[in-house]
This record gives C-alpha cells, sequence and structure tokens, in this order.
C-alpha cells in the first residue's frame, strides 16, 4: 500500500474524528529507508489530545503526534524560538492526509509562511555561547589520551561544529540526521568533512578535526574562551 493511503488508514481508525492530519519525515523523499517510520500529525478539536505516541500499524513503525489546533501553536511557538520544530516542518513538507473543516489547510499555510520566515536571527550572545563551547572541546581534544573520553569529545565537536555553522548562516537547526540535511544548503561539504576528519582522529590523527573546526570558528568570528562571561540570575526579595 502507497505510505499516504496507509498513514490515512491509521488516522481514521485511531481517530475518525480528526480535523485534519499530515504525513511527513522521509517517507515522502528519497530518503526513505526500509526503516523509515510513518510521521503522522493529527488535530484533533480536544481530548484526548495532546500527545505522542510510538507505535505498529501492520508491519509499519509510527510517530504519531496528536495535537489540538492551540496546542500545536503551543509546542511550535517555543521551539521556532529554539530554531528547531520538527512538528513545524511536518506539517510544512508534509502531504495533508485529510482535512474535514480547513483546518488542515490552515496549519499547512501557516507552517509553510512559518518556515519561509525562518527563525528569530541569531544574537550575539548565542554565537558567543556556541563559539565558547566549541573553543573549550577543542582544548579538551587537543590533550586527550584517553579513547574513551576522545570518542566522546570527538561526537561532541562533530554536533556542536555543525550547530556553529548553522548558526553562522542564520538558519534552522536540527538533531540527528536532520542536522546534516540542514547543512546541505549552506555548508554542502561540511558533514562529508567532519565525518573525515573525525574518523581520523579516532584512529590517532588529530589534525584534520582540528583544522575543520578552527574553519567553522573562524567563519563564526574566531575562537573565544578568554574573556568569556555570563552573570546568573539574580534573586529579587
Amino acid at each position: 500500500m502507497d505510505v499516504v493511503d496507509l498513514a490515512r488508514e491509521l488516522v481514521m481508525e485511531r481517530h475518525p474524528d480528526a480535523r485534519a492530519a499530515f504525513l511527513g519525515g522521509s517517507d515522502l523523499t528519497s530518503r526513505r529507508t526500509a526503516r523509515s517510520d510513518l510521521d503522522v500529525v493529527v488535530l484533533l478539536a480536544g481530548p484526548p489530545a495532546p500527545y505522542r505516541e510510538s507505535l505498529r500499524f501492520g508491519n509499519w513503525p509510527v510517530e504519531l503526534f496528536v495535537h489540538t489546533e492551540d496546542s500545536w501553536h503551543g509546542f511550535v511557538t517555543p521551539e521556532i524560538v529554539q530554531r528547531n520544530s520538527p512538528l513545524l516542518w511536518m506539517c510544512a513538507d508534509g502531504a495533508l492526509l485529510l482535512d474535514a473543516d480547513g483546518t488542515g489547510a490552515r496549519i499547512a499555510e501557516t507552517a509553510k509562511r512559518l518556515v519561509a520566515a525562518g527563525p528569530p536571527p541569531v544574537t550575539g550572545t548565542a554565537l558567543e555561547d556556541a563559539r565558547y563551547a566549541l573553543t573549550d572541546l577543542l582544548d579538551d581534544f587537543a590533550v586527550c589520551t584517553d579513547a574513551g573520553e576522545r570518542l566522546f569529545v570527538v561526537a561532541e565537536i562533530v554536533r556542536r561544529s555543525g550547530e556553529l555553522a548553522l548558526l553562522t548562516h542564520d538558519t534552522w537547526l536540527g538533531g540527528g540526521k536532520w542536522l546534516a540535511r540542514r547543512l546541505e544548503p549552506v555548508a554542502p561539504d561540511l558533514a562529508v568533512r567532519l565525518d573525515t576528519a573525525a574518523q581520523a582522529a579516532l584512529r590517532g590523527a588529530p589534525e584534520g578535526l582540528t583544522s575543520v573546526v578552527t574553519e567553522v570558528l573562524d567563519a563564526a568570528g574566531g575562537p573565544l574562551w578568554e574573556g568569556y562571561r555570563r552573570s546568573g540570575p539574580r534573586r529579587t526579595a
């Protein structure tokens, strides 16, 4: 069965009163794999929404995201501030499975508009925080001799390098595979270069990773450690 038809059948079985539903994620793209799950967003008029559930429908793994229109906005709005909203993208890029009362068209239009507008501008504070964290990791990496420690330092360096590159380009962030996919339009070779350099670093050749990460830092304003300062929250009477 076509994945769109399968997802629609799932929605009608689980929530026949749904106002709208979307199928998002990799299943609609050439990146679909044998283990891709169905990412399905369902809009209801009220309870049991909101909830999230992982389940199987037939032989397919499913991630079900069930919301009211208000809870959808309640999740998406703070996620946009954090520059990473999978829920927003599922409705902006996804297939509209059903639309009983116009809710689906309204959410789809809103999602597309918000994605096109982009995340909030990167603040100087956020950029400095990211530069400081990556600089500190690079210092740890330079003197790391324990293989176990090196593994996790390298993994963190790779993730934070990708995130800093995205911040430098003032675009959306992403987690896991979506970090690599967000990098493709703005730094198309960075993920591959980081992969090659990280594998070499874990085999005892750190120079390549240091070089790539230094490039990322320089594009963001350079390494930052000495002089970095942040004040904590102050108690009020």
